[in-house]
């Protein structure tokens, strides 16, 4: 496979990826909140069941990512970008999403929520993962033509 082959797949890669996390993270999820007839206790719930299935699903997309690199060749914005994301989806599967699902337990049992910004770290967590994933693609896509 030629270098513009491995750039192209891995641009397409990260940009499809990052189009997982907006579709789920940032479209179904406020479509979900927004519907009328969904309490917001069962919202949380099907939003804790989706956002474990998600961090399963981007575990997946990081080990294929990292044997595409290992394929394409390791560059250090290639290594930078790899832990960078890796240390988001750490933070969000062992520290945030817990939090979160705690949290989600109280609506449940309808205990008061104490003030939190956990939910603000977790968008923000998802914002800078689309962000590095574009940015992956957009070097990449930039390195086909030179």
């Amino acid at each position: 496979m030629t270098n513009k082959w491995k750039h192209a797949a891995l641009a397409l890669y990260c940009a499809c990826w990052a189009g997982v996390v907006i579709g789920v993270s940032f479209i179904a999820t406020v479509a979900k909140f927004s519907a009328p007839t969904l309490t917001r206790p069962v919202a949380l719930d099907v939003g804790r069941h989706t956002f474990a299935a998600l961090a399963r699903i981007e575990w997946g997309l990081a080990v294929v990512l990292v044997l595409a690199i290992a394929y394409a060749g390791m560059n250090r914005f290639r290594a930078v970008v790899l832990f960078l994301i890796a240390a988001l989806l750490a933070a969000e599967t062992l520290w945030l999403y817990p939090l979160l699902s705690a949290r989600t337990e109280l609506v449940l049992a309808n205990q008061p929520l104490p003030p939190s910004s956990v939910h603000m770290l977790s968008v923000s967590a998802e914002s800078a993962k689309v962000l590095l994933l574009a940015l992956f693609a957009l070097v990449e896509s930039k390195a086909i033509r030179g």
